[in-house]
């Protein structure tokens, strides 16, 4: 099972619109997973009509409609793992402690917010995943997203950081 990791998209705020090489994974995606701050409904109708199942939340930068149509937490069971996705964890600091505490249930946590890739496992074997941003560089010096596969045995393999490459003079904002 192939996994599409994204989050912090920040449409049309940050960019015009999502990079081409992550809507190219799209159609190989089996799952498309958003860890919130679409800001416009339009890029939830987008992943929805383009991913083959979609599993998202509503992050701190998102209105009344899209908090309507998407949970602050969201849960799956992908290939025998246990998959939760939010938006916020807080800080850096004591990250891993903190989310095996409030989702003792997840074998893996993905988030967002911070727009900084993040992979590491707690102690109790919680993996947490940030993808970071694909449309924007906040902190870093690269736009991201992440693509990952869940065996057949549950577990979680080939998790790769896609950088995508700097934008050029299309007059598009963030970075």
């Amino acid at each position: 099972m192939r996994l599409l990791l994204m989050s912090d998209t920040h449409l049309p705020k940050r960019a015009r619109e999502l990079p081409a090489p992550l809507l190219a994974e799209l159609p190989r995606a089996d799952v498309v997973i958003h860890a919130g701050d679409w800001v416009d409904a339009a890029t939830l109708d987008l992943l929805e009509s383009r991913s083959a199942r979609l599993l998202a939340v509503y992050g701190n930068n998102d209105g009344p409609e899209l908090r309507a149509r998407l949970p602050e937490v969201a849960r799956a069971g992908l290939a025998g793992l246990r998959f939760g996705v939010v938006h916020e964890t807080g800080a850096a600091q004591g990250r891993e402690r903190r989310c095996a505490e409030r989702f003792p249930d997840l074998d893996v946590l993905v988030f967002g917010h911070s727009h900084i890739p993040w992979d590491t496992t707690a102690p109790g074997g919680l993996r947490l995943l940030n993808p970071g941003s694909p449309t924007d560089r906040r902190r870093q010096p690269y736009r991201t997203y992440m693509t990952a596969t869940v065996t057949a045995r549950g577990g979680l393999t080939e998790v790769e950081l896609h950088r995508l490459p700097p934008r050029t003079g299309t007059g598009s904002t963030g970075g």
